[in-house]
């Protein structure tokens, strides 16, 4: 499926947020994600469903002062 990560073009073959992220590379990563500009929990991510032309976002902390 065709989907767009952090403004680039993806082609995944997971179907829901969670496996997505894994599938992406951030497994364990405590990270925020977004979906099509809504804010998706951490509880909710395996139950999100994602579809051809979503927007995913992937943002992460930073560290530092």
């Amino acid at each position: 499926m065709n989907i767009t990560v952090n403004g680039s073009p993806a082609e995944i073959a997971a179907t829901t947020l969670d496996a997505a992220l894994e599938e992406l590379g951030y497994g364990a990563a405590r990270v925020a994600t977004a979906v099509n500009e809504t804010f998706v929990p951490g509880t909710q991510r395996a139950e999100r469903t994602l579809s051809e032309g979503d927007r995913l976002e992937i943002l992460a902390p930073k560290q530092g002062g």
